[in-house]
């Protein structure tokens, strides 16, 4: 008997942010895509994306709250990831072909100590299974036709790297880094640092900025739920500017920056605020040098 699918929701405005477990072998897009049917959402976009074969922490906005998404593509990330030595691959992961096979057997020590040289200030080369593009196409289109696009390496941050070697020729490394890293490239260049080549066998994304793992749920969760529950997951719109300082607007006050008028305080420093008027979120604003506040992005609703 075959499966009837449920029909999809309506579409409303809605507003707020989804920290979603994505599950392995499926896109950030997809994962996008069915979550928003399960929230019924009118509007809805990803804050960055997952490789298909990574699971973990995908963080989608929804409604007014995709104003704020950029945040997030600024943040720092945390991994875990499971690494193979002594095979290297196309695509520099499990999904790609072997390319070359090498023996591979070194102690703890040896792993961590090869680790332990790329943590700090790196150039990394962006691999060419990634969504980087040129001439409006992504490399890994071009990597799929056997096309080999040049690249400019690219100066990241690997702020901390903890390794757990598995056994002789495998470890587990936790990541925490800048944006743009690229955990396949480090997992490459541990093994080349080795001499013997590696490639990611499993990758989890474990943080985003202010949010965790453990804060996120499942989209089988999601779309199991009812249309309230569903929604009632979401985080608010402003959590994605949380760690903005807050500045608090009287009526004439959020009326004036709501017509796009300019706001004359006292003295307020320079710099980027979240803006409320009571406990409504107004959006995001900017107090210049002589403490006159502009709106950046403002919300329609809250």
């Amino acid at each position: 008997m075959k499966k009837t699918e449920r029909p999809p929701r309506r579409r409303d405005p809605v507003d707020g942010v989804l920290l979603l477990d994505k599950p392995q072998g499926m896109s950030s897009n997809a994962a996008l895509q069915r979550a928003r049917n399960a929230l019924g959402a009118a509007k809805a976009g990803h804050t960055g994306t997952l490789d298909p074969m990574a699971t973990g922490l995908l963080p989608l906005a929804f409604g007014e709250s995709t104003k704020f998404s950029q945040t997030l593509l600024d943040a720092d990330k945390g991994y875990e990831a499971s690494v193979l030595l002594g095979i290297t691959t196309t695509s520099g992961d499990a999904d790609g072909e072997v390319l070359e096979r090498r023996p591979a057997a070194f102690s703890a020590d040896e792993i961590r100590a090869a680790a332990a040289a790329f943590v700090g200030e790196i150039e990394q080369m962006p691999p060419m299974y990634s969504a980087l593009k040129h001439a409006g196409k992504p490399l890994y289109a071009y990597a799929r036709e056997g096309i080999d696009i040049e690249r400019k390496r690219r100066r990241v941050q690997i702020h901390a790297l903890d390794c757990e070697p598995t056994g002789p020729d495998s470890f587990v490394m936790r990541v925490r880094c800048s944006k743009g890293t690229y955990i396949r490239t480090l997992a490459e260049d541990i093994g080349n640092r080795l001499g013997c080549g590696a490639h990611l066998t499993a990758l989890r994304r474990t943080q985003i900025g202010p949010f965790y793992i453990a804060q996120a749920i499942s989209l089988d969760a999601v779309e199991a739920a009812t249309l309230d529950a569903a929604r009632a997951a979401l985080a608010p719109v402003d959590c994605l500017i949380g760690g903005l300082p807050v500045l608090q607007l009287d009526d004439m006050q959020s009326r004036q920056l709501c017509h796009g008028q300019t706001v004359a305080l006292g003295d307020v420093p320079e710099g980027s605020y979240r803006v409320y008027q009571a406990d409504r979120f107004l959006g995001l604003g900017r107090v210049d040098d002589a403490s006159v506040l502009s709106s950046r992005r403002l919300v329609v609703t809250s």
